[in-house]
Formats: structure tokens, sequence, C-alpha cells
């Protein structure tokens, strides 16, 4: 018995088991990472990442979400995730009077000075970090007011995937 015992207690040093090691959801992901939990919605329970950091979230539906601004998800979005970043970002559009910009990155610089950027290519917006503190409900979408805007400047797009081309890209 005493031998038993010595060697679990050996093999609980050796082999430690944790589960705080590896993050379980992609919210934990993103709070490693410096990053707010609130900047994907609620219910997310499909993703991969890797040791690159390389992310990718599906949802099960294209779908919207209010903060400052509308935020607009499509069925998948990915990146790559670093320490306070994620760049190459596809698949997150922010809604700015009326147009829908993809977004292609989001960074927090400094963290207590409160602000969290969305860069959308031409310019970089900012807004208060607590405002992506927790994950928001998300409205199911298809961006009508991209479809309708596509079909009146005669841009074609795949309808099936669900995948929404975003009409500033075109201006």
């Amino acid at each position: 018995m005493f031998n038993f015992l010595l060697w679990a207690f050996i093999a609980s040093i050796a082999f430690p088991i944790s589960s705080s090691e590896q993050p379980t959801t992609i919210y934990q992901v993103l709070r490693s990472n410096g990053l707010p939990i609130g900047l994907l919605p609620k219910g997310v329970t499909n993703f991969t990442f890797d040791a690159s950091g390389r992310f990718e979230v599906h949802l099960d539906q294209a779908c919207n979400a209010k903060f400052e601004d509308e935020l607009h998800y499509d069925l998948n979005v990915s990146g790559n995730l670093t320490y306070g970043q994620i760049g190459g970002l596809s698949g997150i559009s922010a809604q700015d009077l009326f147009l829908w910009f993809p977004v292609k990155e989001i960074r927090v610089d400094i963290p207590s000075s409160g602000l969290i950027y969305f860069d959308v290519g031409v310019v970089s917006k900012q807004f208060s970090l607590s405002s992506f503190e927790t994950p928001r409900d998300c409205l199911a979408s298809s961006n009508p007011v991209v479809k309708s805007l596509s079909r009146k400047f005669g841009i074609r797009r795949d309808d099936d995937d669900d995948d929404d081309e975003h009409f500033a890209t075109f201006l």
C-alpha cells in the first residue's frame, strides 16, 4: 500500500493534471491573450486554435450584436491571435453611418487605457474596452442591407454560403 501511495505521489509531481493549462473555450483563449471575451457572441462552442495563434470560430448562424456600433458576425470568424491583438481577421464587420466595413484587426495597445481599436483598413476606430467585457446575444441576420445594396449595384455574390460580401469593399 505504501508503494502505491509513493508511486501516485511521484506520478502527480511528474505529470501534473491541470485544466487551467489548456483553454477549453474560445473565451478563455481570448482572455489568456489579453483580449476581452465579449469580442465574440454568446454560445460559441465550435472553434479551433493552434500553437501559431491561428483560430477559427464556427457559429450556428450569421448574426448581429449591438455594442457602441453594430457588429455582424459571419458563419465563420478567423484570424491570427497574438497577445492583445487579432490580425488577419475575417468574418466580422462593423456598421458605421449605414455602411458595413470588414474589420481587419482588433487590438488593445495599453489595457489600462480602457480602449480597444478596430481597424477597418482605411481607419481605426476606438471603443470603450468595457463594452466588450461579456459576450453579447447575437440576433440572426443575413445582413439584408448588404444584400439589397449588392443587388442595386449589380454586385454578384454566392447567396448559398451565407458568408456576406461587404458593400464597403466595392467602393
